[in-house]
């Protein structure tokens, strides 16, 4: 019998709807419907990281629920919309005594957009070694975005002050105007939920990590241009995603995203992020490619990967 993970519901808005999107309708064996948030264009990427790790998660059988998972490696093949549901469904590919792994697809009308590979283990003692946390000032001392959005006169400010479900507080600028960011390729950001999240397991914890995750993987390469998500033209799109767990931490708490960029090329850039609890400990890391394009220079091309409404 496979597992339920119970996601917590809250009524606090923003947060609430993404909890509430992380409710899935099983539609038969290792099938399950989820809906979509709402967005601008396209369905946002780390809303369909989170919704396929829980779909992965609910076919682990019920002996082995103190599985938790400890990687997963993703796939955007094309983009989605937010208007209609989305199909995951689910691979039992091995389940061993101690790690399991599953592959989920993602679709809609039938036209896949996304593939994952988790893999699951049972928490078990061992060696133990961590890189240090860098030296920032803590996110009690820094700007929340959520203020920024709301004094923004853009459609995008404005839609994210109503739907961001995370505050976000960057220790160097913030990339949400227009004007140009100064070059460097790396930044750190703090995060944690604008609601708390009740009752949230290490399984919830993961999840919505892997959620809140993507919104900031590609700022360091856009940061390394002197670029923010308002430069005119610019094109940008996740191709793929790479995550892995180390330890346990409590979503609810600031988290510190360490994040750089070590090289972009041939239109693709690359991210890099370790998050740190606030007392320093090392608890996951992501890696991500992204297509990133320019316009050339003097022209203006819109197209369903800008950001400029």
């Amino acid at each position: 019998m496979a597992v339920n993970i119970e996601f917590p519901q809250i009524t606090a808005e923003p947060l609430a709807s993404v909890l509430r999107a992380l409710h899935l309708k099983p539609l038969g064996p290792d099938h399950y419907e989820a809906n979509c948030l709402p967005q601008m264009t396209r369905i946002y990427g780390g809303q369909v990281l989170a919704q396929a790790l829980l779909a992965a998660c609910e076919t682990l059988d019920e002996e082995a629920n103190e599985r938790v998972p400890h990687s997963f490696h993703a796939y955007f093949l094309k983009g989605g919309s937010p208007t209609a549901p989305i199909d995951l469904k689910v691979r039992r590919l091995m389940q061993g005594r101690s790690f399991a792994s599953r592959q989920v697809s993602a679709f809609q009308d039938d036209v896949e957009l996304f593939t994952m590979l988790a893999s699951f283990q049972k928490q078990q003692d061992g060696v133990d070694h961590a890189l240090k946390m860098p030296d920032v000032p803590a996110a009690e001392e820094l700007r929340s975005a959520f203020e920024i959005f709301r004094t923004m006169q853009h459609p995008v400010g404005k839609f994210l002050g109503k739907t961001v479900a995370f505050d976000v507080r960057h220790v160097q600028s913030h990339l949400y105007t227009t004007e140009s960011a100064t070059p460097a390729n790396s930044q750190q950001v703090w995060m944690r939920p604008r609601a708390e999240v009740p009752n949230a397991s290490a399984v919830v914890a993961r999840i919505l990590l892997a959620y809140v995750i993507d919104q900031v993987m590609m700022e360091p390469a856009l940061r390394s241009h002197g670029l923010t998500w308002l430069t005119p033209g610019l094109a940008l799109a996740s191709i793929d995603h790479a995550m892995h767990f180390y330890r346990d931490f409590d979503i609810n708490d600031w988290l510190l995203y360490d994040l750089s960029s070590p090289s972009a090329q041939g239109s693709r850039a690359v991210g890099q992020a370790r998050v740190f609890t606030a007392d320093g400990t090392l608890v996951a890391a992501a890696t991500q490619e992204a297509m990133l394009r320019l316009p050339p220079d003097g022209e203006y091309i819109k197209s369903k990967w800008t950001f400029d409404y």
